[in-house]
């Protein structure tokens, strides 16, 4: 079905597949158990978010589902503010939904509920509806893996090189504190997020320390969406930060243009992103940023924008851009020791 429009059979043969994976994230993630309510909040705009609602009323046949089009604002408000701690919500967006003032996932994490949300499924292409389902397959050994071992790697090195075709970045500092984005969590204080899963991010303690060339195939452009230009674009940076560019095109030249405005004339790098989903690859791709960085590879962002961690300079709140670029990863060294070759994880 790679490429190619779904059919009705596709629709059911993809609402069963996501069926199947979405079992599997329930039961062995959100722990979930007929004793807990559940709600699934959804809308029918987009292929994906039709596919998902079905998928949902397979292994949720006893949850209360609420199309977020047809209810007043202020009645869904009344029904998720009666769910108690340990209940579930998922939230199939074809955009994102919001409540007025009302952050929805932000306030049920508040009260202890669970939640998975699946956003933006509207700035993908009905033709990437097949990936984007293969990425909710949940491998807990995978990701539990070599997402343990990779920040228990990242979290005891004192440095690290990107090799991107013969392109290479150093990371001549120790990095932050890894965080996990794994399917499990134990000891954290919130359960569930966006999905689909698969991520281990830090960032150099100082990013001064920072220097080199980077390939990168693709970037998160201002629709945000992934722009894929014809030849890489090669990033040339010093201390931390871009200061030129080769093959640049118009489209990622408008977003240095206006980081730089913004930001102080500079375009600090800052998140070292190590995406686990090996449902996308540079040929497996879906158009909506936000999901696709979860990519089995490297990226990293562009602007001071980082919520998780501070540095002297600035506070975990300032920035206004975090623009993900997609590397052209060949190897990745953290320490002296080869983590990533050739499309895999070798930790």
């Amino acid at each position: 079905m790679d490429g190619i429009l779904p059919t009705t059979a596709d629709f059911e043969t993809l609402t069963h597949r996501a069926a199947l994976y979405l079992r599997d994230i329930l039961h062995l993630v959100f722990l979930h158990s007929q004793k807990e309510n559940a709600i699934v909040v959804y809308d029918r705009t987009s292929l994906l978010s039709r596919i998902l609602e079905q998928a949902y009323r397979e292994v949720l046949p006893h949850a209360l589902f609420i199309d977020f089009n047809t209810l007043p604002p202020l009645e869904i408000r009344k029904i998720l503010d009666a769910l108690e701690a340990l209940d579930f919500v998922a939230l199939i967006q074809s955009t994102n939904f919001r409540l007025d003032a009302f952050r929805i996932r932000v306030e049920l994490f508040k009260r202890n509920i669970k939640v998975i949300e699946h956003p933006h499924l509207g700035r993908m292409s009905d033709e990437e509806a097949s990936y984007y389902i293969d990425s909710l397959a949940y491998d807990s050994v995978y990701y539990r893996g070599v997402g343990r071992a990779l920040k228990a790697k990242i979290d005891s090195v004192s440095s690290g090189i990107i090799d991107s075709g013969g392109e290479f970045l150093l990371y001549n500092s120790p990095f932050e504190s890894a965080k996990v984005n794994i399917g499990d969590y134990t000891g954290m204080t919130n359960m569930g997020g966006q999905f689909p899963l698969g991520e281990v991010f830090t960032e150099a303690q100082d990013l001064r320390a920072v220097h080199g060339r980077l390939k990168i195939f693709c970037f998160g452009d201002v629709t945000y969406k992934i722009n894929t230009p014809q030849i890489p674009i090669i990033l040339i940076i010093e201390k931390g930060q871009v200061v030129a560019c080769e093959n640049a095109t118009p489209e990622f030249e408008h977003i240095l243009s206006l980081i730089r405005r913004d930001e102080g004339g500079i375009v600090l790098i800052r998140e070292l992103g190590f995406g686990l989903n090996r449902a996308f690859s540079k040929t497996r791709t879906v158009a909506d940023t936000g999901t696709y960085e979860r990519m089995c590879g490297v990226h990293v962002s562009l602007g001071a924008k980082h919520g998780t961690y501070g540095k002297p300079g600035f506070k975990r709140g300032d920035g206004l851009y975090h623009v993900d670029v997609f590397v052209d990863t060949h190897t990745v060294i953290l320490g002296n020791e080869v983590v990533f070759k050739e499309g895999s994880y070798i930790i």
